[in-house]
């Protein structure tokens, strides 16, 4: 039997909140357990529901939707996917450094939205590769980008092969293109992913890759 997906939709405005409900509920390994209407209001109900999944609007009042992203994340309560109406926008890339595990459009059909959170819920984030790949070039060239970022000390902790793959995911590939990239198994691949992901203390391969792509690797 496959397992329920518990999401926590947050988004401010009703409507677009009760579509994106509708939708979600519609799939039969789906399940909404909760529905917050400002960013605080999504962080405390995904300290007392535990979803899986919150669907986190990036603009929101009392508390933004990247604040709210990093406190979700920091607190290892949920994996979060944010919505936005515009891709590769700053929200985007504070969302990602906060830890998302990637984003979508608020224009996404039905269709995609599911696969999107079926996507997270496994574990492997959702921006298809090309997708990431230019997120992650417009971020290196982006003009609001922030000084470049200190290697953290636990950057010191991967092995040689973890710190190759950290690299090919800061190109955008995906788990079966650095398995042919590196000559290695997806297998392989995916054991190397995690456990860079938790040297790191990062939720997301996204997260990574952005990490990636600031230090240069």
């Amino acid at each position: 039997m496959t397992s329920v997906i518990r999401v926590l939709v947050a988004e401010d405005q009703s409507a677009v909140r009760a579509g994106l409900v509708l939708i979600l509920n519609s799939a039969p390994d789906v399940e909404v357990v909760g529905e917050a209407e400002d960013g605080e209001r999504a962080v405390a109900l995904a300290r007392e529901l535990r979803p899986d999944l919150v669907l986190m609007d990036v603009q929101m009042p009392r508390l933004d939707g990247v604040s709210a992203t990093r406190e979700v994340v920091a607190e290892g309560l949920a994996d979060v996917l944010v919505l936005t109406t515009f891709d590769l926008d700053a929200y985007v890339f504070g969302a990602l450094r906060a830890g998302a595990s990637g984003f979508l459009l608020k224009n996404t059909d039905a269709k995609d939205l599911i696969e999107g959170v079926r996507t997270v819920a496994r574990g492997e984030g959702m921006i298809a590769p090309a997708v990431t790949r230019r997120l992650i070039a417009e971020f290196a060239a982006s003009p609001g980008k922030p000084e470049p970022v200190a290697a953290p000390p636990e950057l010191e902790t991967l092995t040689r092969r973890e710190r190759e793959v950290l690299g090919r995911l800061g190109e955008g590939l995906s788990n079966a293109e650095i398995a042919v990239r590196l000559d290695m198994a997806e297998a392989t691949v995916k054991t190397h992913v995690s456990r860079l992901l938790g040297k790191l203390e990062m939720r997301s391969r996204v997260q990574a890759a952005v990490l990636a792509q600031e230090l240069g690797l």
